[in-house]
C-alpha cells in the first residue's frame, strides 16, 4: 500500500530544519504485515529528542530511515499468528521490541532484548524484515517504529493495547517520554516516599521523571534547566526548587539549598556536562540515575575514591527500565487520578508537513512534547 511518510535521507542536515528539510515528506510503498505483525493507522506521534539525535548524527543510524518512535494508533489488519489483539484495537508502541526469549527478556528485562537492540540497530522489525521501500529499495524503520508516517507495519512485540477512551494524542506521549522518566523514578531508582529528588534536564523525558517524583511523593523535587520556562513548568508541575543550570554557582546553590545535596539525581540531558552536575548534587551515599542519550564518543569520567568512600551508585535507565505490558496500563491510570499530569506536557499540534519546523522548536528548546497527527 502506498502511505505519506517522513524520511531522512542523510544525518548530519543545518539548522534550521525548515530551510534544509532533513525530513522528506514522501510517498512510500509500506509491506501489509508478515506473521507476528500489526499493521497500525497512526493516530499520533510524539517529537523527542531521540529523533533529533539521528537527524543531527549524533546516534548514527542506517538511511534512508523513516523516523517516529513515541506513537498510539489503531489496528488496521492483523498479520498471521497475532490472535491476541483485534481490528479497531487502540495501542501505543514501543521502541524496543521484546522476543520473550532471550536472557534479558527471561530475567523480566524487555527493555534489554537482545534480538530487539540487533533489530533496531540494524533499521528492521523484530523479524529482520524491512517493509517500507521506496522506488525498489528498501527503506529503514526506526526502533522497529517509524510511526511519521500515515501507517507503520510493527511487530506484535511492540504494542501494548490500551483502553480505547484514552485520546491518541495523550497516549503516545506514554510510549517513550512517560515510560522513560517515570519508570526511570520507580523501576530504575525505586525511589520511596519521603525522598529528596533532583532532575536535570527538563524535556519531556526529564519532566516525566519530575511528574514521577511528585507520585510516589518525594518530599523535595529540584528542577534544573537553562530555560527559566521550562523552571517555571516544572513549579506548576510540583518541583519545590528550582535552578538555572548555566548559573555559575549552580552545584553550590543546590548543595546549600538541600543540606548537602540530594539522594537521587536524575540526568535527562543526555550531556556530560549535566552528568556532572547530577553526580556533584548527589548526597553521600546516594544515587545517579542517567538516561539521557549523549553521543556515543562522549565519556564521564568520576574520582573513583569518591565513588567508594562515599558509597555512591550510578546507574543507567533504559525505557526506564519498565515492563511495557505491565507499567503502561498502571501509568494511564495514575493520569486518568489525576496523579501524572501528563498531558500538561503538551506544547502543541502539527502536520506531518510541519515536521521540520517542529524539529527547529525541539531543538532550540522551545517545545516539550509536540505531536504530529497525520
Amino acid at each position: 500500500m502506498k502511505i505519506k511518510a517522513a524520511v531522512l535521507n542523510r544525518m548530519g542536515a543545518e539548522t534550521p530544519y525548515e530551510r534544509s528539510k532533513p525530513l522528506s515528506i514522501e510517498e512510500v510503498e509500506l509491506d501489509l504485515p508478515g506473521h507476528g505483525e500489526v499493521l497500525v493507522k497512526i493516530g499520533a506521534a510524539g517529537l523527542c529528542h531521540s529523533d533529533l539525535s539521528v537527524i543531527d548524527g549524533n546516534r548514527p543510524r542506517p538511511t534512508p530511515m523513516v523516523l517516529g518512535h513515541e506513537a498510539a494508533g489503531v489496528v488496521e489488519k492483523l498479520g498471521s499468528g497475532v490472535d491476541d489483539l483485534a481490528v479497531g484495537d487502540h495501542v501505543v508502541m514501543v521502541f524496543v521490541p521484546s522476543c520473550g526469549h532471550c536472557l534479558p527478556c527471561a530475567e523480566g528485562r524487555p527493555a534489554l532484548c537482545e534480538p530487539g537492540a540487533v533489530a533496531n540497530g540494524a533499521g528492521t522489525l523484530l523479524s529482520g524484515a524491512r517493509r517500507l521501500h521506496r522506488n525498489g529499495t528498501d527503506v529503514h524503520h526506526h526502533l522497529g517504529v517509524s510511526a511519521f508516517a500515515e501507517y507503520a507495519t510493527v511487530s506484535r512485540r511492540s504494542l501494548v493495547k490500551i483502553d480505547r477512551e484514552l485520546p491518541l494524542d495523550e497516549a503516545a506521549l506514554f510510549g517513550c517520554a512517560v515510560l522513560t522518566g517515570v519508570g526511570a523514578v520507580i523501576n530504575t531508582a525505586k525511589v520511596q516516599a519521603g525522598a529528596s529528588v533532583a532532575v536535570i534536564g527538563l524535556g519531556g523525558v526529564g519532566l516525566s521523571s519530575l511528574l514521577g517524583a511528585v507520585a510516589v511523593g518525594a518530599r523535595r523535587v529540584v528542577a534544573v534547566d537553562l530555560s527559566d520556562e521550562k523552571l517555571g513548568l516544572a513549579r506548576q508541575l510540583g518541583a519545590t526548587d528550582t535552578f538555572n543550570a548555566g548559573g555559575p554557582n549552580a552545584v553550590d546553590e543546590i548543595k546549600a539549598a538541600t543540606g548537602g545535596g540530594v539522594e537521587f539525581a536524575f540526568e535527562m540531558a543526555g550531556s556530560v556536562r549535566a552528568m556532572d552536575l547530577a553526580y556533584k548534587i548527589t548526597r553521600r551515599g546516594g544515587t545517579t540515575v542517567t538516561a539521557g542519550l549523549p553521543p556515543p564518543t562522549h565519556t564521564f569520567a568520576l574520582p573513583q575514591v569518591n565513588l567508594v568512600a562515599e558509597e555512591r551508585t550510578v546507574k543507567g535507565s533504559y525505557i526506564g527500565t519498565c515492563v511495557p505490558s505491565r507499567d503502561l496500563p498502571r501509568y494511564i491510570e495514575l493520569y486518568r487520578r489525576g496523579k501524572l499530569p501528563v498531558d500538561r506536557l503538551m506544547s502543541g499540534h502539527l502536520k506531518l508537513e510541519e515536521i521540520n519546523l517542529g524539529f527547529d522548536r525541539l531543538h532550540d528548546g522551545k517545545a516539550v512534547r509536540q505531536v504530529v497527527v497525520p
